[in-house]
């Protein structure tokens, strides 16, 4: 597992294209969708606002919420980044989506200056990002995993 700071370390170039794909500061859509497990295993998909702060990746869920009971019980989680289509005419020119995967550790009540919850961080064990390469005509897939770095994937 890793934190956004260490996977910045480690892998700053993607770490930079992720967080323009996750990050609202950086221009990114606020809302993003967030993968958890239900009671019985089965999958949950729920909307979700993340930031990065502190070197850490957060996010928070409403009280009471679905999301927060599964990500209490079970702590893994998949988070996407809002998704864009590439530009029809410069393939090239599509800034990417970023995905990462993880464990969300429970770090409190949301700050008091904002709306009542649960604060979580993510400890991270994939970070992912998907785009074109330079010539707009080959899809490139770029990831970091846990004990493995990173790796690029490009296909037509």
């Amino acid at each position: 597992m890793a934190s956004w700071d260490e996977i910045e370390r480690e892998a700053p170039a993607l770490a930079a294209r992720v967080r323009a794909a996750l990050d609202p500061a950086a221009g990114a859509r606020r809302h993003k969708t967030i993968a958890t497990l239900r009671a019985d295993g089965s999958p949950r998909i729920s909307g979700i606002e993340c930031w990065f702060d502190g070197g850490e990746l957060r996010f928070g869920s409403m009280p009471g919420s679905l999301k927060s009971a599964d990500l209490r019980r079970d702590p893994r989680f998949a988070l996407h980044g809002p998704t864009i289509d590439p530009p029809g005419e410069t393939p090239s020119g599509w800034a990417g989506e970023g995905k990462v995967a993880g464990r969300a550790v429970l770090e409190g009540p949301l700050p008091e200056d904002g709306p009542p919850g649960d604060l979580f961080r993510a400890d991270l064990l994939e970070v992912v990002w998907t785009g074109m390469d330079p010539t707009g005509t080959r899809l490139a897939v770029e990831s970091w995993h846990a004990g493995r770095g990173v790796t690029r994937l490009e296909r037509d």
